[in-house]
């Protein structure tokens, strides 16, 4: 009796957690199942209960086709591997907009309320290296870790050498634009192959392709434009440097107020002006603009490899038209322009040595696993082993790799970024509206902009 009375309470326990861990919100526990034995390693440990952030990402595990696939799928899942080995440790999930993500850090920085973890992208995060609110994660990192991620990815998550995200994966920037929108518009020359990122000139841009886009198609915007907030701002400053403006001169300040610069807000003033892009765009937010391309209403638009992953899953899975999608470089003369977000773990300083410590070990944990690592499919791999083995179900990869050659370091790596994204928008409204000239709003920009930085550098716990 004491047997089945043992067996009928473990089974209890067991259908207790699986009902916690049934839960379709954005916010979930993860706690371990109990050990056959009753004992598991670490039980003796104090129970820790960690928090982690992350914006939307991917859906699913391993794949956006999985039943009830969601933007939490896969660090729920890493989170119940991990807890299954340390029952002491509770990790609660939680996905937050990408529109309040600072605005939510900034209060936690102010109330000492910080989460433990964050899972985002390197550069969105760089001024809170600076601001001393993420701990160094060098000692988690091994010398096979570095072999077997590229020193550029590296570089994206350091800052005088010092490691603040554990890379995970990656997303490189492109535009996308409707083939079917193009053939009937009478551009099929500028059309690449299914798996290819076509490259256009400014000039093709400008004077033929947009054009035909306009002429020839009814109720279709040509390209898709937004200003609203600083949300997937890395296009617009890609479009800042498509004439060869460095944008941060030799002491990390910004210059893109030279000539090059000017030149090309001029030409995102001209599409605008002439029609070329969707109206509006001063008041368009990058989620309008992504909205409108699925739903046919923009032929060339913007896109990472993991909101194309998301799109091709919904097509395929009839929550989207289907349409045929391809890329292409953002165009620039004397070459093409492209970016990549480095996404990684980051540990936060929440002052609690017990909690810093659990946190860098499950994400040594998540970023290390065998099985885990393969997830970072869903965008693209950071590490070239993972590459090798999930290059055949990439099509992509292949013209990704390619258009390294073309990479830049948007962000600098410097304090005060997020603030300095708060900036941008504002000046490119009033250059759109008319209410400044190109010029007028990068002078202000710029002027604006450094004051940010040189405040940033002076208040950074790194530099001082």
């Amino acid at each position: 009796m004491k047997k089945l009375f043992a067996m009928l309470l473990a089974l209890c326990m067991v259908v207790g957690l699986c009902a916690c861990g049934s839960s379709s919100g954005n916010t979930a526990t993860t706690a371990a199942p109990a050990a056959n034995n009753g004992e598991s390693a670490g039980s003796n440990e104090a129970p820790v209960t960690l928090t982690m952030w992350l914006t939307p990402q991917w859906k699913g595990v391993f794949s956006g086709s999985e039943e009830g696939a969601d933007y939490d799928s896969f660090f729920k899942e890493a989170a119940s591997r991990y807890t299954a080995q340390h029952p002491n440790v509770t990790i609660k999930v939680e996905v937050i907009s990408g529109d309040t993500r600072d605005e939510k850090l900034r209060a936690a920085e102010a109330s000492d309320s910080l989460p433990d973890i964050v899972y985002e992208g390197a550069f969105t995060m760089s001024s809170y290296y600076h601001s001393g609110s993420i701990v160094t994660l060098d000692d988690i990192i091994s010398d096979e870790d570095k072999a077997d991620i590229g020193e550029g990815i590296w570089e994206n998550c350091q800052v005088e050498g010092k490691t603040f995200v554990f890379p995970f994966a990656h997303m490189p920037g492109t535009l996308i634009y409707n083939a079917d929108m193009f053939r009937e518009a009478g551009l099929d020359k500028y059309i690449g192959e299914q798996y290819e990122i076509i490259t256009w000139t400014p000039d093709e841009l400008k004077n033929e392709i947009l054009p035909a886009l306009r002429d020839n198609l009814s109720g279709v915007y040509p390209m898709s434009l937004f200003a609203m907030n600083n949300q997937a701002d890395t296009w617009n400053l890609s479009y800042l440097r498509m004439f060869g403006s460095k944008f941060f001169d030799d002491d990390g300040y910004l210059c893109v107020n030279d000539e090059a610069g000017v030149k090309a807000l001029q030409y995102i003033v001209d599409l605008y002006n002439d029609g070329l892009t969707v109206p509006g765009a001063e008041s368009l937010t990058s989620n309008d603009c992504n909205a409108m391309f699925q739903n046919k209403q923009i032929a060339v638009s913007f896109t990472n490899s993991t909101l194309l992953t998301n799109l091709l899953n919904d097509m395929a899975a009839g929550n989207i038209e289907s349409f045929d999608a391809r890329l292409a470089n953002i165009p620039g003369d004397p070459e093409p322009k492209s970016f990549t977000y480095v996404s990684g773990f980051m540990a936060m300083n929440t002052k609690d040595d017990a909690r810093i410590a659990a946190s860098k070990d499950f994400i040594k944990f998540v970023c290390t696993d065998p099985e885990l690592v393969l997830a970072s499919k869903n965008t693209l791999p950071v590490r070239a082993s993972v590459t090798e083995q999930v290059k055949d179900e990439l099509p992509y990869l292949a013209a990704y790799t390619a258009n390294q050659k073309y990479i830049f370091n948007f962000s600098n790596n410097m304090p005060g970024y997020s603030e300095l994204r708060n900036v941008l928008f504002p000046e490119l409204q009033a250059a759109l509206t008319g209410e400044k000239t190109p010029q007028e709003a990068l002078d202000s920009y710029v002027e604006k902009g450094n004051a940010v930085i040189k405040e940033g550098r002076e208040g950074s716990v790194i530099y001082n």
